[in-house]
């Protein structure tokens, strides 16, 4: 699992306990820019106390990666680089995993390359309606979804799966700023593969002054 991480302390740790309860000793590598709060510190205490008794609920193993100059791809693609799965989740670090249907899930990335999931926007613990981008993130399963209100491929990394493979086949644009996801998604359908959206895979999106995504929303 890749975490993107700057100045997170309020959501990571609920992050990565979701996904501590919904995978068995998940690889979770954070790439961290420049934090100046806790969160690194919350993070590195789900590493595995050598003075206590081992247990796979309760930790995992954490890597901190850090990176200076800042992209959401060169960001990426370094987490892919420190990975060592066959599969890798993208996944946002004030999003909360609720629920994954694993069967499916695996079945579904021996088909399509990347796969990415539901989320349910949150407001100071409060669930809002799905506006704008939120839109998106319908109760079916979409091939190749495209969105009117972009005009483009519609593809979201605050909750995604990868085959590693495709990701070192085709990595991240690192030179933009923002939608390395969507500018993704049409480097894949050139190369003649399909991604997935489903419902099966639910993540809470809780709010965050700094995420683009909130923008724009009431």
């Amino acid at each position: 699992m890749i975490i993107r991480n700057k100045n997170e302390e309020r959501w990571i740790g609920h992050c990565i306990q979701s996904c501590l309860e919904h995978f068995t000793a998940p690889e979770i590598i954070i790439v961290n820019h420049k934090s100046s709060d806790n969160s690194i510190d919350i993070a590195k205490s789900f590493r595995h106390d050598p003075s206590l008794k081992p247990s796979i609920k309760n930790y995992c193993d954490v890597r901190i990666v850090n990176i200076d100059d800042y992209s959401p791809g060169k960001a990426i693609n370094l987490g892919v680089s420190n990975a060592t799965k066959r599969y890798i989740c993208v996944l946002s670090a004030h999003c909360v995993i609720q629920n994954i249907d694993q069967q499916f899930l695996s079945e579904k990335l021996n088909i399509f390359p990347c796969v990415f999931g539901k989320q349910i926007p949150v407001y100071r613990g409060k669930k809002i309606n799905p506006k704008y981008i939120w839109s998106h993130f319908v109760d079916k399963d979409v091939e190749n979804m495209f969105s009117d209100l972009e005009g483009r491929l519609f593809l979201h990394n605050a909750f995604s799966f990868y085959q590693k493979e495709i990701l070192l086949d085709i990595p991240f644009n690192e030179d933009i700023t923002s939608k390395e996801d969507r500018i993704w998604a049409l480097s894949l359908s050139n190369s003649k593969k399909s991604f997935l959206y489903t419902s099966k895979l639910v993540v809470h999106h809780h709010y965050t002054g700094e995420g683009n995504t909130w923008k724009g929303l009431a």
